[in-house]
């Protein structure tokens, strides 16, 4: 690869912020070409071999669907580029070694700064390697809605409240978003002539194997939406979600439901790989008010935002000591189960599944958070190293705020009352009566067993000589457990005990005063 030796060479290199709309180091680029003191541009992208590996509990680091979303996020930023004369050199290695190869000294690398220690020892170690090479290395905030520089806080943000809803008070009443930053004009970019801008990678690239390539191929029929990653997909469910349907309006009446693909933004996938800017949804949602409703549905939608925020903010201030504070969808709850294999088959789970999910494990089973948290960083496609691990530290109540510990059973009657998002998700209790759809181990031993030869006639398994086998195998699941019993009945038993709790709980949030779990920016 040629390091430039001709003119002077500014080096993009793409993190996670892959667009070029509202992009500051697409416009600083353009900005230092256009005052002559650059030649030309080399847009890069690394795929970094240690993002594919395995994490400490043997989870993917990162997921097939994912690995995916991301593989069609960077092939859509070199289309778009190269709509603007210019293209992307998609690289597979580690960014420190990479990049001193593609720079010259006097040339200048401009990138998006990130907060975690991961993603921070390759911005040091990419640094010392180009300072060898006499390359100047310029680091911009661009991630968040509020601006580091604007938040009036110590820069080290000692003073950040631990707590969201004074965060919340402080932005809201001192800070603004900065204006987004328009895309680079056709020409602005002048590119760097290299070799291996024509090279195109392929998920075999990243690691998988064709069969598992060939699994993820298309979306799972239950899937909400199909998730195609990328800035021209996450510019177009915005234009959707706001002025094509007018879902918006609703975004706060709506946005706990678990089925579908309109009660919810579901821009977090996108926000997550910085494919769109958190600036560019508000100013959408500020044209929207003005030209339809400004009502607590746009509110909610930003209020959603600062709490994504929060969490970058917060996982600045703390650094690694969020990792350490204080599935298959097997568990037997139906909600849960559901919220599981919703995940595992698509990447995706509702902000009220992640609630329910991460407050049943956590609190109920007791498993170690930290497992929660690396098995969703697995799977999540809208996985944000902050705002993941911050929430389980959260669900786990080690932030020192108020517990919240769900209900179960009152939240599947509350959101699922019929029992349409379980079945769909668990077709074993598509025949379970709808009163016992959320507490399958209720039903009398004549409904189990109707329910179990109908799954056999399904399947066309039924055995009539098998009711030694079918009462063996329902003991077997534990149908008759005595230990899951009294655990299903004491949370039963907080329909009761803890109703008050929850019906304050639900009043402080629609004040928006309440501290409570937001998944990223609950964009979902």
């Amino acid at each position: 690869m040629s390091a430039g030796e001709g003119g002077k060479r500014v080096v993009v290199w793409f993190r996670n912020d892959l667009r070029l709309t509202d992009n500051y180091i697409v416009a600083g680029a353009a900005d230092i070409v256009e005052k002559g003191l650059a030649d030309e541009v080399l847009p890069v992208y690394c795929f970094d071999p240690r993002h594919f590996g395995t994490t400490d509990w043997n989870s993917l680091k990162t997921g097939d669907l994912r690995s995916k979303f991301l593989l069609d996020s960077v092939l859509d930023l070199k289309m778009r580029l190269r709509s603007v004369g210019s293209d992307l050199l998609v690289c597979m290695g580690q960014p420190e070694e990479v990049l001193p190869t593609l720079a010259a000294p006097g040339s200048t690398v401009l990138y998006q700064t990130e907060v975690n220690s991961e993603e921070a020892g390759v911005e040091r170690r990419v640094a010392k390697s180009l300072k060898a090479k006499k390359v100047a290395v310029e680091p911009r905030w661009g991630s968040t809605l509020y601006h580091l520089d604007d938040l009036p806080l110590r820069k080290d943000l000692a003073d950040l409240p631990d707590v969201f809803t004074p965060f919340k008070n402080i932005v809201e009443k001192k800070c603004t978003p900065r204006r987004t930053v328009a895309s680079p004009k056709k020409g602005a970019l002048p590119l760097a002539q290299v070799p291996g801008l024509d090279f195109t990678p392929t998920l075999q690239d990243l690691g998988l194997s064709p069969d598992r390539a060939a699994a993820i191929a298309k979306p799972h029929p239950n899937s909400v939406l199909e998730f195609k990653g990328g800035e021209t997909a996450a510019l177009a469910r915005l234009q959707y979600y706001l002025f094509d349907s007018d879902l918006l309006a609703t975004y706060f009446e709506t946005r706990n439901g678990m089925l579908g693909g309109d009660y919810s933004t579901k821009l977090a996938p996108w926000l997550a790989h910085g494919t769109i800017s958190p600036r560019t949804i508000v100013e959408e949602i500020r044209k929207y008010e003005k030209a339809r409703v400004e009502n607590k549905s746009t509110y909610w939608v930003i209020f959603e935002l600062i709490w994504r925020d929060y969490f970058k903010f917060f996982g600045l201030k703390h650094g690694d000591s969020i990792f350490h504070l204080g599935a298959e969808g097997t568990t037997g709850v139906p909600l849960v189960d559901a919220n599981m294999r919703e995940l595992l088959h698509t990447g995706f789970m509702s902000n009220r599944g992640r609630q329910n999910v991460a407050s049943y494990l956590a609190l109920e089973l007791g498993l170690d958070w930290r497992i929660g948290a690396d098995h969703f960083e697995s799977l999540l496609l809208d996985y944000d190293c902050c705002s993941n691990w911050g929430n389980w530290v959260a669900a786990a109540g080690m932030t020192g705020g108020r517990v919240n510990r769900f209900n179960i059973l009152k939240q599947s009657k509350d959101y699922d009352l019929q029992g349409d998002y379980v079945r769909a998700w668990i077709p074993e209790l598509k025949d379970v009566p709808t009163s016992k759809i959320h507490t399958p181990w209720q039903m009398t031993p004549e409904e189990q067993l109707r329910d179990e030869m109908g799954m056999r006639d399904e399947m066309g398994m039924r055995d009539e000589m098998g009711s030694r086998d079918e009462i063996a195998m329902r003991d077997e699941m534990g149908i008759r457990d005595e230990v899951k019993m009294e655990m299903r009945d004491e949370m039963e038993m907080r329909d009761e005990t803890g109703l008050r709790d929850e019906m304050r709980m639900r009043d402080e949030m629609e004040m928006g005063m309440r501290y409570e779990m937001r998944w990223g920016s609950d964009m979902r």
